[in-house]
């Protein structure tokens, strides 16, 4: 990867380290665990999900 690139990746990480908390982050997997956790609580419907319920499934006639 050019330098430049790296460099612009390093201060994306940065911002996106001071925006979400102010500890940094210690690795990039501690990162990505941490933005998708939150992606996942604001994601998620507000309703719970109605549960399956099991029911008779109908009857198929064969051919």
């Amino acid at each position: 990867m050019p330098p430049e690139l790296v460099q612009a990746h390093a201060e994306l990480d940065r911002a996106v380290e001071k925006y979400y908390r102010p500890e940094p982050f210690h690795s990039d997997r501690e990162r990505v665990e941490y933005l998708f956790g939150r992606y996942e609580k604001l994601s998620a419907p507000l309703l719970p999900a109605t549960p399956k319920t099991k029911g008779r499934r109908p009857k198929t006639t064969a051919l």
